[in-house]
This record gives C-alpha cells, sequence and structure tokens, in this order.
C-alpha cells in the first residue's frame, strides 16, 4: 500500500521535471482502480500549491481541419520563445473495445522530439462529448512541472468544445476553408465559446476560398453574442503545414490573456472552472458509487428485466434503483 510518504516523494519528482515520473501520474489519475485513484489525489495535494501558473488553451475543429499539424506549428513557436509546452491529445475510445488509437506523437513527430515539449494522449473511455475524464487533473499535473502552457485537443465532436471552454483561458477554433459554404455544421453555441477563429489551409489553391470562409464567419459573428463584454471574436488566416500566420496566432492569444488579466476576468474565469469541475467530480463519485453497490447491481437485472417484459417502465426503474442506494448508504 503507497503511503503519503510516497505521494511526497512521487510529487517532488514531478515538480523536478521528471518526465516519466508526470506520465505515470496522468496514468495513475486515470485509472478506476481505488489505489491508485487515492494515491493520486494525495499526488495533486502535494502539487496543488505549484499549480495555476500556466495559460491553458483549448483547440478544437472538425476532424480534417488539421489541429494536429496547427498544433505542432504553434507548439514549435512558442518553443521557440523559450516556453514549456504540454499536449493532452484527447483519442476517441472504441465504444466496443475500450481501445484508442493514441497516435498524436505520431502526427506530431518534430514536436514530440523536444525537450522542452510534452505530448500525453489520453482515451476518452466512453466519455461524453470526447473530453477524458480526467484532463483536467492533467492540466494540474502538468503545471506543477513546470510547463507554461497548456494545450487540450478536442476530436471535434460538438459535446467536447463545452467540456474544454470550461477548463480553458482561451479556446480557439480551426476552420477549413469552405466553411462559409454552410459554417460546416457549426453551431451557434459553439461559435460563442470560441476567443479567436482560424481558418486553416489558407495556402495555395484554397486562399481565395479562405478570404471568403473568413468575411462570411465574421459576418456570422455579429449574430453570436460575445463571451465577455467589451470583447470581440476575430477571424484570421493561416496555414499550418506552411506555418505562415502562426505568429499572428501566437501574439493574439497572448494579448487576449493579457486583456483579460488585466481586466480581472482571468482569475474570475479560473474560480468558475473550480466550481464546474467541482460539480462534475461529485456527480462522477455518485455515479461510481450508485454503479459499484452490490445491491443496486442485483436490483438492476430484476428492474431490466420487468421493463422489457412491460410491468415497468426506465423511469419507475430508476427511481428504484435511487430507492435501493439511499437505504444502502443509510446500513453503513
Amino acid at each position: 500500500m503507497k503511503t503519503s510518504e510516497h505521494a511526497v516523494d512521487f510529487a517532488n519528482q514531478i515538480r523536478s521535471g521528471k518526465r516519466r515520473s508526470l506520465a505515470r501520474a496522468i496514468t495513475l489519475v486515470e485509472s478506476t482502480r481505488r489505489e491508485d485513484m487515492a494515491f493520486a489525489q494525495d499526488v495533486l495535494l502535494e502539487l496543488m500549491p505549484y499549480t495555476g501558473k500556466s495559460v491553458r488553451i483549448g483547440i478544437t475543429g472538425v476532424p480534417g481541419v488539421g489541429k494536429s499539424t496547427f498544433i505542432e506549428a504553434l507548439g514549435s513557436h512558442a518553443s521557440s520563445l523559450g516556453k514549456k509546452i504540454a499536449v493532452l491529445a484527447v483519442d476517441p475510445s472504441s465504444p466496443y473495445t475500450g481501445g484508442s488509437i493514441l497516435g498524436d506523437k505520431t502526427r506530431m513527430q518534430d514536436l514530440s522530439r523536444l525537450d522542452e515539449v510534452f505530448i500525453r494522449p489520453s482515451p476518452t473511455a466512453g466519455t461524453l462529448g470526447g473530453v477524458s475524464r480526467k484532463t483536467r487533473e492533467s492540466i494540474l499535473l502538468c503545471e506543477a512541472a513546470g510547463y507554461d502552457v497548456i494545450i487540450v485537443e478536442t476530436v471535434g465532436v460538438g459535446q467536447s468544445e463545452y467540456e474544454v471552454a470550461s477548463m480553458v483561458d482561451f479556446f480557439l477554433m480551426l476552420m477549413l476553408p469552405n466553411a462559409g459554404d454552410s459554417l460546416q455544421g457549426i453551431k451557434r453555441g459553439i461559435m460563442e465559446l470560441a476567443d479567436l477563429i482560424l481558418v486553416n489551409k489558407a495556402d495555395g489553391s484554397y486562399s481565395k476560398k479562405a478570404e471568403s470562409a473568413a468575411r462570411d464567419l465574421q459576418n456570422a459573428l455579429h449574430l453570436v453574442r460575445p463571451k465577455y463584454k467589451g470583447y470581440t471574436t476575430e477571424v484570421a488566416l493561416c496555414s499550418a503545414l506552411e506555418q505562415t500566420g502562426i505568429d499572428q496566432a501566437w501574439k493574439k492569444l497572448n494579448e487576449y490573456a493579457a486583456r483579460l488579466k488585466s481586466d480581472g476576468l482571468f482569475a474570475e474565469n479560473r474560480k468558475r472552472q473550480l466550481i464546474h469541475w467541482t460539480r462534475r467530480l461529485t456527480e462522477e463519485l455518485l455515479l461510481s458509487e450508485l454503479w459499484g453497490s452490490e445491491e443496486v447491481g442485483r436490483i438492476w437485472d430484476r428492474q431490466i428485466a420487468a421493463i422489457q417484459q412491460g410491468t415497468s417502465t426506465p423511469v419507475k426503474a430508476g427511481r428504484t434503483l435511487i430507492k435501493a442506494f439511499r437505504e444502502t448508504g443509510r446500513k453503513k
């Protein structure tokens, strides 16, 4: 059994920059084993005073928009300026086998070779919206390890945008050059989350289409409520492949973060994130306890049989399960 003394030692290894220890810590926070979860929380508790000093960036876009190529270009640029970069790339898990591709290091080969860059693909493990269940803890671990910029990449499936936006300081949306045709089905609510929209692949024969898409998107943003009063979401062009527009995007990102800090919105946003995070974790813990109950498991089988026979309904079954769970808690 690991002790708190081990947690202190492990936390010190992470703070000293040992990448293997950081990778192991993220594996522990992602684990569903009770022993691992308890130890991970002890480590996080030791590291909390050393967190919160990074800039957290969420990056989203539909599959094929070039997220990995863009992140490699942006990360390389930031690294050249002396920044330590951590990339938390969420990989979709198979609902049948639980396996995931975890191929981001393959897609970001040049970036992954840099000593000041840490790339960690994490499986969604069936989490709603494609966001890893423990992404927030991973962010804290990377901050404690001394990374200045934390990039969280979404799988671009819709619900993930809302989750990632609730854990970052700056939310960047990548769009394709043909975005203006139908705005690629992007919902108005998702556009409201963006602090900056970049039309990627603005090169070669796509240059004119990219410019047209940028105009259409900027016009569409006039109908969108700004995230913060007095702030506007800009639309710009870039080519991650040719690495054009990357330095301007980095500049806009830093200017935006500086303005948020000056207006007091940066700290206010971080406080909201903590509240949201606590609520989500509480919900997860309750669900874990519910489905981990042996009594609930036994009643579940009977209730499913009753629903299939037409003698009960899903709502009645759910209430029966919750009642059984409460009674089990009282007995303890």
